[in-house]
Formats: structure tokens, sequence, C-alpha cells
């Protein structure tokens, strides 16, 4: 969704609560049917909805929410056609009717853009009684829309179970096994299941890739470089997507994102080849411009934004990163591709990236298995599962 968000509080909220209110922004853009209208949301005070209220509206005092819809240039001289408007927030007033009504900050966010929404829609609820009770009736259908099936628009969760494979290989014998562990990731609630083989054979094997591409049930992601080999035995597995990432045969694991300006022809027939079969490719790519726009040229159907740089670092450093996540998923969704993330992701720096509106999945391996070997499969799935939703 083309949404821009600013904050003009005197006491801004954190970015992981910005970026959740983004996320139900991007729902009811796309429940709306206006996920490609240009809107601004602006989350202010008590003080400047107030001087805005006078001067717009002629009424004295603050409000909880104001929309000004950009039509025919009236509001927004100059503005481009796909624009829908502005919607603007006092988060004072929201917190406020939030303690008197008993909700959660977030749960009345939610109504109040909503209520935006429709203003900028041309619903009204002061020329008539009738589009009143008409206007309020829209608003519980969607927070009903969004309690049923909300979580259809928060990013779904993926494990790779690699590191199964790599506790096996590590005595050569056959525990423990990796499809057995993509069962139980699955039954905790894992959207899909991730493995990389890898040229080197270093944990999963062929017997995996194809016992898995007969028991898994939610989706199979085959991460591979783009060897002969690899490419033909993902011809004739077939896998549900194939993640095409740059393979060095002395790493420990993958250390950056393919470079898809460089390599782009020969890149191009690998996506054309495997996708000719009905098996589409996502690119896993460092979050730039560039390797976005690359990608979008060479047919991909997804990419995965590399979350590495963010999750190394610390601080300024990791919010500068994040940023970056942002921008890249913002612009890959614009480009149309479907946009996943993920490496270096754990139980203590997945939030803010499972908040991004844009992002479709998280590809999570090394931080779950980890914790299983304390707790259990089930349980580390279950836990990082609540994670990715409460920031959704």
């Amino acid at each position: 969704m083309p949404v821009s968000f600013s904050l003009r509080h005197p006491k801004p909220a954190a970015p992981a609560t910005i970026r959740r209110w983004r996320r139900r922004a991007a729902w009811l853009a796309r429940a709306l049917a206006v996920a490609e209208r240009d809107v601004s949301i602006v989350f202010t005070n008590d003080a400047e909805i107030a001087a805005l209220n006078q001067n717009y509206r002629l009424r004295e005092g603050a409000t909880n929410v104001l929309s000004f819809a950009a039509l025919d240039g009236e509001v927004f001289p100059g503005q481009p056609p796909g624009d829908l408007g502005e919607i603007i927030i006092s988060v004072d007033t929201a917190a406020r009717e939030a303690r008197q009504l008993g909700q959660s900050l977030d749960a009345r966010v939610f109504w109040l853009l909503a209520h935006g929404f429709l203003h900028l829609l041309g619903w009204d609820h002061e020329n008539s009684q009738a589009e009143a009770e008409a206007m309020r009736a829209k608003e519980l259908e969607l927070i009903e829309q969004f309690s049923k099936n909300g979580r259809y628009f928060m990013p779904k969760l993926a494990i790779n179970v690699d590191h199964i494979a790599t506790i096996r290989q590590a005595r050569g014998g056959h525990e423990p096994d990796p499809v057995t562990a993509a069962a139980i990731c699955e039954l905790a609630g894992a959207k899909g299941i991730v493995i990389h083989l890898r040229e080197d054979r270093r944990h999963i094997q062929e017997r995996d890739l194809r016992l898995l591409r007969q028991t898994v049930k939610t989706k199979l992601n085959l991460e591979m470089g783009a060897a002969k080999e690899i490419i033909a035995i993902a011809l004739e597995v077939g896998p549900d997507m194939v993640t095409l990432v740059p393979e060095k045969r002395r790493e420990l694991t993958t250390e950056g994102g393919l470079d898809v300006v460089a390599g782009k022809m020969k890149l191009a027939a690998v996506v054309a080849r495997l996708q000719d079969e009905g098996i589409p490719v996502s690119l896993f790519i460092d979050p730039e411009e560039a390797q976005i726009e690359a990608a979008r040229e060479i047919g991909a159907t997804f990419v995965e934004l590399h979350t590495g740089k963010y999750a190394d670092n610390k601080g300024e450093e990791r919010l500068h990163h994040l940023a970056q996540i942002e921008a890249a998923a913002a612009l890959a969704s614009r480009l149309g591709l479907i946009v996943n993330a993920g490496h270096g992701l754990d139980y203590g720096n997945t939030a803010p990236v499972a908040a991004i509106a844009e992002i479709d999945e998280l590809s999570i391996g090394h931080a779950i298995i980890s914790r299983a070997a304390f707790v259990g499969l089930d349980k580390a799935v279950r836990e990082m599962l609540a994670i990715v939703e409460t920031a959704g």
C-alpha cells in the first residue's frame, strides 16, 4: 500500500507500534479495494488537531480523527490522481477514548483508521441519521472482518529445518529426521517449510527433499544455488517454490544476497526455466533498489530480503538497516513482487521486521532449532509464531 506515515506528537509511539498501525492501515486499504491509492496518515496531539478542527471545520477543541479527501484538487492542489487524501489522528484523544471504552490503544486506532478511510471514500455521519447508521454498520463490519481474517494479512512464518539435518549429519546416522521436524513445525502453526539443498550436501540430502515433497502440507520452499545439477533436481521434484541464493563452498551459511544486477542474464534464464515448469521463483537479495528492480526485470515472482545486517547490528545502526528493509519492501511491493524476508532473525529482533506492512513471509531456522534444544520444537515454533502475529 502506498501509505506514508508521519509523527507530529511530542511523545511519539514506539516504532514497532507505528509499524503495527501501518499494517492495519494496509489491511483496511485491501478490504476497501483502495490498496493502489496513496494516503497520508498523520499521528499528532490534541493541540494540533484542535487547531486543524478550528481552521477547517470551524469547531473548537480537539477531536479524535480528521479526514481530508483529495478530490478535484480542492484540498491538495497539484496532487496526483491516485491520491486518496489524508487522515489525521490525535494519539492523545485516542488514548483517552481507549481508557474510557476499556479498549487497547491498538483497537481504538484501528477504529479511527477505519473511520478515516470511510470518510475519504465519501461516507458520512453528519448529514442524516440513516447515513450515520450506515457508516457505523460499515465500521463494525470492518472490525468483525479484521477479527476473523486479519491474520491472513499478517506475515506468515516459514521454518528452515536445515539444522535438524546438520545435527543428523554430525553422526552420519538417521536421527534427527528433518522430515519429522517439518511435520512438527506444521502442526505447531508454520505456514511453510524451507530447506537448502547445497551442492556439498552438508545437511539436507536428496532423500529429504523427495520425502518432504510428498509429506509437506503447507508449502515447500527449496533454497538452492543456480547450479545445473540442482536445477535439474528441482525441475524433477517440483517444490512449491524455489529461492535462488548465492552459494560458496567454504561459507558457514549464506553470507549475503544474490547480485542480480551483475548476474542478470544467467539468472533470467534460470528463472524462466523454473517458472516455465510452474515453479515460482524468489531471489534472495540485499535490500537495495537496484537489486529489487533487477529482480522485477528478470521475471521473479518473489524477493526475499536479506536481514543479516539488521540482525548483526545494534542501536542506531540496526535502526538504519531496518529502515532500509522497510524502504526495500515498499518498493518491491509497488513493483508487483511478493516480499519475504529472512536471515539472522531470532526471538529478540524479529518483531520489528514482522511489523513491516509489505512483508508476506518470514523465513527463520537457526534460532528456532537452537531454542528447540531447550524447550522442544513445538514450543519453539509456537513462541516465534506468537512474536510474528503480535507484531503484525
